[in-house]
């Protein structure tokens, strides 16, 4: 462990080992926040820490004091506050493509952290001015003592705030590098969100209240970048696809002047306290060039010439409201080999508006079959069923009353009427989805589909057979044969479903889930029906 090559063994001593290493005296004066801390750790005692090896590892490009912080705050705790530290290996491949650029005269490091990025590109460019903004003052007092270990303190300036209020000019172009902190929505506040959608605004574009604060760093960068600055961030990669991320695709294509996008798959670990995709962005404001560069990679050694990939028109970016199938290089199906799409439609289940109310319950005791259809209303139902989901499997029922009362007989119609009054009084007719339904107690069930699917999971989607003739609600998508299928088929269908389909082939968002759209899984490539009857599938 860090904690014990070096002998830093709490946040205090880490605080302290900072300050014995300069903290003081590099990147300009210390806030009141910064020096109050110092004042309180100035006189503790580091027993164990061997300092000298701290400092030699920190001149050989190394960040112990970032390995420390690391392992000294738990995961969860660093997540609240965005710090998720970028391995070294990522820094030096995008320290790189700026290396390509003309140098710059200024280098921002919206999130600074311990200075990874700071103090490379320090070292790149030994002209720049340094400016490394960071909110937590343990963060920017481990910077201010690297940045004074590797000489760097008078031409840098360190600054306890946050990067949305960072407004300094330069003369001369501006490098923006780093990984901008991923906050999500909730811990934004309104004041930042309604900062959000006026500067949106000025701009002619749109934003949501949804966005996490890696887009407002994009949005800030935008806001204060001049002609002929540049940048490259890393985040994760949910941007490309989520609605929210609509903001950064528009500022990628036109503001920002985005030249290149590189998705690290989960398992190159681009973060390593979570299992999910990143998305390094490259960007040159002014940009004339007529495309951007785009590709994916799941191995880490092959994460070099960032920047480069295939081609795709500007004009196509700015159409399309999902990016991450544009950075997959999709070979030509095998002979014989045929999208899933060409065999099945995939939709996704209905959407009751209100599952407390519209899943069966003590509160619906009373209604009758004829409106009580068992339902996947859980996608460990799916996952669990050893891929045939059989007759009498234990199912919740969902309640679908026809949007015409007369077509009930007296006897069905009295249960219903008076199940309605308390569906009414549980707020089922309240919801957006209730209140845009032709009736809002017709939820309006799809058929049951022969095959059905779980969609967003940390893991592949698992793939059963439908015997059970069970509907599905929104929580799994649904495999509608194109034209009629016999049960050997099918079966053969799912069995290679159940092994053929990697969770690498969905996107991964934050926190390791892997989601599959309905569009996405039709694309997956399966063998032909011919050859699934071949067993070709079984041999996959």
């Amino acid at each position: 462990m860090t904690i014990d090559r070096y002998g830093i063994r709490s946040e205090a001593e880490l605080i302290a080992a900072a300050l014995k290493l300069g903290a003081g005296d590099a990147g300009g004066p210390l806030k009141s926040e910064e020096a109050k801390i110092a004042g309180a750790h100035s006189d503790v005692t580091l027993p164990t820490a061997d300092m000298g090896k701290i400092e030699a590892d920190i001149q050989n490009g190394l960040d112990p004091l970032g390995f420390i912080f690391a392992e000294l705050r738990s995961p969860d705790r660093r997540r609240e506050d965005g710090a998720t530290y970028t391995p070294t290996v990522i820094v030096k491949q995008m320290m790189e493509w700026a290396k390509s650029k003309p140098a710059p005269a200024r280098i921002v490091d919206p999130g600074v952290g311990s200075a990874r990025f700071l103090a490379a590109a320090g070292s790149a460019f030994p002209d720049a001015e340094l400016v490394g903004i960071d909110l937590d003052p343990i963060a920017t007092l481990m910077t201010r003592a690297n940045l004074n270990v590797l000489g760097m303190g008078k031409r840098s300036k360190v600054l306890l705030g946050d990067f949305r209020n960072f407004a300094a000019k330069a003369k001369g172009a501006t490098l923006y590098i780093g990984n901008p902190p991923y906050v999500r929505h909730h811990q934004i506040s309104p004041s930042w969100k309604e900062w959000l959608s006026r500067e949106a605004g000025l701009m002619g574009l749109k934003s949501s209240k949804l966005s996490g604060l890696h887009v407002h760093f994009f949005l800030a960068t935008a806001v204060r970048a001049q002609p002929g600055d540049y940048g490259a961030f890393i985040t994760s990669a949910e941007w490309l696809d989520v609605n929210y991320g609509a903001l950064v695709r528009s500022l990628f294509v036109d503001r920002l002047g985005g030249t290149s996008l590189t998705v690290l798959e989960p398992e190159t670990q681009p973060f390593p306290d979570a299992l999910t995709s990143a998305a390094i962005t490259t960007f040159e404001i002014g940009t004339s060039d007529a495309s951007a560069s785009v590709r994916r990679i799941a191995d880490i050694k092959k994460l070099k010439n960032i920047g480069t990939g295939k081609k795709i028109a500007r004009e196509r970016l700015a159409t399309e409201t999902r990016w991450s199938h544009l950075t997959r290089t999709l070979e030509r199906p095998a002979e014989g080999w045929v999208e899933l799409g060409e065999i099945c439609r995939v939709h996704r289940g209905t959407v009751t508006g209100a599952n407390g109310v519209w899943i069966a319950g003590e509160h619906s005791v009373g209604l009758p079959d004829s409106v009580l259809y068992p339902s996947i209303t859980k996608a460990r139902e799916v996952l669990e069923s050893g891929g045939t989901l059989k007759p009498g499997h234990k199912l919740r029922n969902v309640i679908d009353i026809p949007a015409d009362l007369d077509e009930l007989d007296s006897e069905e119609r009295k249960a219903v009427v008076k199940f309605l009054k308390t569906a009414r009084s549980m707020g089922g007719d309240k919801g957006y989805v209730a209140r845009h339904r032709r009736a809002w107690w017709a939820v309006g069930l799809r058929s049951a589909a022969p095959i059905i699917s779980t969609y967003m999971a940390r893991r592949a989607p698992g793939f059963t057979v439908n015997d059970a003739n069970a509907r599905h609600i929104n929580i799994a998508h649904g495999l509608y044969p194109r034209d009629a299928m016999s049960d050997e088929l099918r079966d053969a269908l799912v069995n290679f479903l159940q092994t053929g389909v990697s969770q690498q082939m969905g996107r991964t968002y934050a926190g390791g889930l892997t989601k599959f759209e309905p569009r996405e899984m039709e694309r997956l490539v399966v063998p032909s029906p011919e050859l699934l009857l071949e067993g070709v599938g079984a041999l996959h």
